[in-house]
């Protein structure tokens, strides 16, 4: 195994030279640095990862703390877990995943272990008991969502409440009056996820500004379940026209349900989804969709924390617009269809 003093024998330095060459500690001349990093590359040399660590105090490995809860969607998960991956590398980082739902005990424990250099939060809810925690560390932390009350806080999201008002804004000027919102499963909103409810204000309040009826419900996770509520909704609410859906595993299954319950898709009913491209791209009929930017989300999370990891300033929150696609999944609502204003909440 090649070690430090073997580079600095073939370089012709002192070893303090070439560890001031990895380090940028010191400045060295440009002619001796090029030559010590020729020797590194010439004899493959890779720096002691935990004498690299001793010697900078950190740990190089940055914590994605991703609780596995109900309701959650694993696959768009995985996006992100991917995401942030792939983005810590590029940092010369990598990511410790932290999937026990242990609250701000875990967090404390994975703080004190020294194990990593800050500390990724998803799953975020509008009055998460990890915040007031995550004021405390002495770890640097950037949280995917927002609190209620982020104050103090780094966090960046999709502008959800924007996201629930594009879908409404896109049905509205198809002529649509009547819209029903197919949310996250019931336990999300029972723990008052931040994504999920934001959404529902965008979708409500803008149904409301646009004159339209509107109608928001939790939707599950399965066939039978989904196939089930939209009967409901659709014996108690028959004019509905525009249906949003905010439930990446329930997409399939109610452009499945509808056909069977009498609506043809764009014909009777429009819809638009909240959702990866993928989803949309591969339904049948292709979903008119907001894309989750499951990727530079992750790409955005990993950049805040590493400058602060160096202590640089960073904004307190950070919010993406969002991006809706028309595809095949929405048209023009059928003249006979339209009707008065009103709100159903």
């Amino acid at each position: 195994m090649v070690t430090i003093t073997d580079v600095a024998k073939h370089a012709g330095v002192a070893v303090s030279t070439v560890s001031y060459v990895l380090s940028g500690k010191r400045a060295i001349s440009a002619v001796t640095r090029e030559r010590v990093l020729a020797s590194i590359r010439t004899l493959g040399y890779h720096p002691h990862a935990g004498a690299r660590a001793l010697a900078s105090r950190r740990a190089n490995v940055i914590a994605l703390v991703l609780p596995l809860r109900s309701g959650m969607h694993l696959p768009v998960l995985m996006q992100f877990a991917t995401a942030v991956v792939t983005s810590a590398r590029q940092y010369d980082h990598d990511v410790l995943l932290v999937t026990a739902d242990e609250g701000p005990s875990g967090l404390r424990r994975i703080a004190a272990s020294a194990m990593v250099d800050g500390l990724i939060v998803m799953d975020v809810e509008m009055r998460d008991p990890r915040v007031p925690l995550l004021h405390e560390l002495e770890r640097p932390s950037v949280l995917i969502g927002f609190p209620a009350d982020a104050g103090g806080l780094t966090c960046v999201d999709l502008d959800f409440y924007r996201a629930g008002a594009a879908c409404v804004e896109h049905l509205a000027a198809l002529g649509h009056r009547s819209l029903a919102l197919l949310g996250a499963p019931s336990v999300v909103y029972e723990r008052d996820t931040g994504f999920a409810r934001r959404t529902r204000s965008g979708f409500l309040e803008t149904a409301r500004r646009h004159g339209a009826t509107a109608t928001a419900r939790p939707c599950e996770e399965h066939y039978p379940a989904v196939r089930e509520g939209l009967a409901q909704l659709l014996a108690e609410r028959p004019d509905v026209t525009g249906l949003v859906v905010h439930n990446e595993a329930a997409v399939a299954h109610v452009l499945a349900a509808l056909p069977s319950l009498g609506r043809d898709v764009p014909g009777d009913i429009s819809v638009v989804a909240i959702c990866p491209d993928e989803v949309a791209e591969r339904s049948s009929p292709a979903l008119s969709s907001v894309l989750i930017p499951a990727e530079e989300l992750g790409r955005q999370a990993v950049a805040l924390l590493i400058a602060k990891v160096e202590g640089e300033a960073v904004p307190d929150a950070t919010l993406l617009d969002p991006r809706l696609t028309a595809r095949a999944s929405t048209a023009s609502a059928r003249p006979a269809l339209s009707l008065s204003a009103g709100l159903d909440t």
